[in-house]
């Protein structure tokens, strides 16, 4: 589109197939030539705040639609990268972006030996609901889904996140004990770790949750897709939770204390639950706002509209300009021009006496 701030695709094919592959919070595009010669095409996206791909017909194309990809379908139908705030981006080649750890979802193994092993970087000095949003360790990771892992775990937000993930190697070897304990079966060791996930667990199960959701009501007819998230949300702008903005600006929800290290300075603030309107309450008669007025003056007889509504005029003119000498403050007289009053006053006075 014309206000789309990516790069210009450089591709051209009378048809091609679109494959795409997910890693973290960046999604990869290959536009694959079809029965000709050529070679394919690669587009890295971040989605921002509110990216998104829409299938729809080539009649109602959405705003913000910055990138299009049409179809040959009857009628024709259009694939859209829409970005409303256009925090979005998309960049050439294939290559992730850099700086990023493994995926939480595809590499969980690979992403939870990243954070244990580097526990000693200073990112971990900071609180563990601003290390959840570091995407070098945490790749994958947002805003609502830091809220709902600490809000499971009952961690408070602004907890040194060293302190929490130290945790965690102690939990690692009680787990280990328990899968050599030949007592256990397959399905309790299972039960144990459904019963007892970890904070690294969370970031990849939570996660996973939502993608279900997800494709359970990917449905475009369907008209509760927002209604269903809403519901399974347990912290993230649920009433009667507290929130505070962290030192990147970023509000985190929660429930209780918000740690040792939440800012200084700052309260935090409840949510208030939104009182639903009863259909069934009788709402109160209100007169209208002309009928609280003063009845106007009948229209003089003899008078057509446009002379009446040209006295208006006038009158409103006069009205403000009465308003201005109201207003004016009172010029205050020179100082020779009071000598001389006060002399006028006197002689009078005894002009006065001697006459009488």
């Amino acid at each position: 589109s014309a206000v789309g701030r990516g790069p210009e695709v450089p591709f051209s094919s009378e048809a091609y197939c679109i494959s795409a592959a997910a890693r973290g919070k960046e999604l990869r595009l290959t536009l694959t030539p079809l029965g000709s010669a050529g070679a394919p095409q690669e587009l890295v996206f971040r989605f921002g705040m509110s990216g998104s791909f829409r299938l729809c017909p080539a009649a109602q194309l959405p705003r913000h639609a910055h990138l299009r990809f049409r179809t040959r379908d009857t009628p024709l139908r259009v694939l859209c990268f829409i970005d409303v705030r256009r925090f979005g981006s998309w960049r050439l080649g294939d290559a992730w972006q850099e700086g990023r750890g493994p995926c939480v979802l595809s590499e969980y193994q690979a992403f939870r030996e990243n954070v244990l092993k580097n526990l000693d970087d200073k990112a971990f000095d900071k609180p563990i609901c601003e290390v959840l949003l570091n995407q070098k360790f945490f790749n994958g990771i947002g805003n609502y889904l830091r809220a709902e892992i600490l809000y499971r775990l009952k961690i408070p937000p602004f907890e040194k996140a060293r302190t929490v993930l130290e945790a965690l190697k102690e939990q690692e070897q009680e787990q280990e004990r328990r899968r050599k304990n030949p007592s256990l079966t397959l399905s309790k060791k299972l039960k144990l770790m459904r019963e007892n996930p970890d904070l690294l667990e969370l970031c990849h199960t939570v996660p996973m949750e939502v993608i279900a959701t997800e494709k359970n009501l990917s449905d475009p007819d369907h008209l509760d897709n927002y209604a269903a998230f809403k519901s399974w949300l347990q912290c993230y702008l649920v009433p009667g939770m507290s929130s505070l903005r962290d030192r990147s600006g970023r509000t985190i929800w929660f429930q209780g204390e918000p740690g040792p290290m939440a800012p200084k300075g700052r309260a935090p603030r409840k949510k208030r639950a939104q009182v639903e309107p009863d259909p069934e309450a009788v709402t109160p008669k209100v007169p209208p706002r002309a009928s609280r007025r003063r009845p106007r003056a009948a229209a003089k007889p003899g008078v057509s509209a446009e002379e009446e509504e040209e006295e208006a005029g006038d009158g409103r003119r006069k009205g403000r300009a009465r308003r201005r000498r109201s207003v004016a403050a009172p010029a205050l007289p020179e100082p020779g021009a009071q000598v001389k009053a006060e002399r006028r006053r006197r002689s009078s006075a005894r002009r006065g006496r001697g006459g009488a």
